[in-house]
């Protein structure tokens, strides 16, 4: 392996706040050139360059292609039969491979694909009206989880169904094709960030997310879980990559139920914000993993450094406003914690616009860990002091 001055760049289709952290520790000279439809994106401050185009803009993906030795994506609204036909016309490899994409966009078509493959899912129905639903809420039973097959994330997309009255409303919520899933009695949620690399297969250490509403809210690595436990988190994740195809970092994130068995939730074919916490937490981030992997490049150790936990800072007004945020000084005069920002310019409630890390040692409690970052996290505001 050799490297030249300037290094090889990667092409990455959506320039938000997961690639704006790719590129901050990005290794070996390399360079990245993001490509999204919105000017001056997160991302911006730290790449190369950005061109301004749509998800399906299939100009803009050739143009990026053809700057780039390799493409890959920050996000699943990419138009997998594009990049697919951009990658043959200009002989730009996109990693990972846009089959995955296509399976990861819609949750029925990657539930079934991951369970005829032998992964533990909870069970599910494909629906697409009221009437479908109440029958497959009358056989998995009340409450489920009524999910969108495509276009949700941090929550959006998701509705519970506590009971047939609420058949009705949460199918008009939803105003598409959908997907219903038997609610799960979970102790926990666990993510784990999957790795493929070329012929190599690894994972970070399986990490503890605490949701609220749907949204990640923290992160605690290792889970306070069971040696066990882990372990089997572990094995499920590398069945997921089993079916995955292409190289890249993927988000596998998981259910431990009360009786300890492991179920799969959902993936997400890149760096993922249950990962966050590698930054400071492990020897090799997922950002560094994920160019890594998608340029061939051998894989770095996934060991942790130190036991860590990380919050997302949300926005906390209830309508869009420039982003200004009070409070910095307390997380920055911290020791071992650490700040980032993401560079988005409007603000709004729940809007994930950073996250903070904090890093213990081996005598450090992750319980006492996570209440002192949750105390950080909560000391800052976009409020109007």
């Amino acid at each position: 392996m050799t490297r030249t001055s300037p290094g090889p760049t990667v092409g990455v289709v959506g320039g938000g706040s997961s690639d704006g952290c790719s590129a901050k520790p990005a290794p070996l000279g390399v360079e990245l050139v993001v490509a999204d439809p919105t000017p001056d994106c997160p991302a911006t401050p730290v790449v190369r360059d950005q061109l301004v185009g749509g998800f399906e803009d299939e100009s803009t993906f050739r143009e990026l292609a053809e700057r780039a030795d390799v493409l890959t994506f920050e996000i699943e609204l990419a138009d997998p039969d594009v990049l697919e036909r951009v990658a043959e016309e200009t002989g730009t490899p996109v990693h990972p491979a846009p089959e995955t994409l296509r399976t990861i966009q819609d949750k029925l078509v990657q539930k079934r694909r991951l369970a005829e493959a032998g992964v533990p899912v909870p069970e599910f129905r494909g629906v697409d009206t009221a009437e479908e639903l109440r029958e497959a809420c009358d056989e998995l039973g009340y409450p489920a989880m009524l999910k969108a097959r495509t276009g949700g994330y941090d929550g959006r997309g998701n509705v519970p169904v506590g009971g047939p009255d609420e058949v009705e409303a949460a199918m008009a919520d939803i105003a598409g094709p959908a997907m219903v899933e038997a609610m799960v009695d979970f102790e926990r949620e666990l993510a784990v960030m999957g790795c493929l690399g070329d012929g190599e297969r690894d994972t970070f250490p399986v990490t503890e997310t605490v949701h609220r509403e749907e949204i990640l809210r923290e992160s605690v690595a290792p889970a306070r879980a069971s040696p066990e436990v882990r372990e089997r988190a572990r094995e499920v994740a590398v069945d997921v990559l089993d079916v995955m195809a292409g190289r890249g970092v993927f988000g596998i994130e998981l259910f431990q139920t009360s009786d300890d068995e492991i179920l799969l939730n959902e993936i997400a074919p890149r760096p993922h914000n249950s990962g966050h916490w590698t930054i400071e937490g492990c020897h090799t981030s997922q950002f560094e993993q994920h160019i890594r992997a998608v340029l061939g490049d051998p894989l770095g150790t996934t060991e942790i450094r130190d036991p860590t936990v990380s919050a997302n800072i949300l926005g906390d007004v209830p309508e869009r406003q420039d982003a200004v945020m009070h409070g910095a000084e307390t997380v920055l005069s911290t020791e071992r914690a650490h700040l980032h920002w993401y560079g988005k310019h409007e603000v709004y409630e729940l809007r994930k616009m950073g996250h903070l890390t904090l890093t213990g040692d081996d005598n450090d409690d992750r319980a006492t860990l996570l209440s002192d970052v949750r105390d950080l996290r909560d000391r800052l505001t976009f409020q109007s002091e």
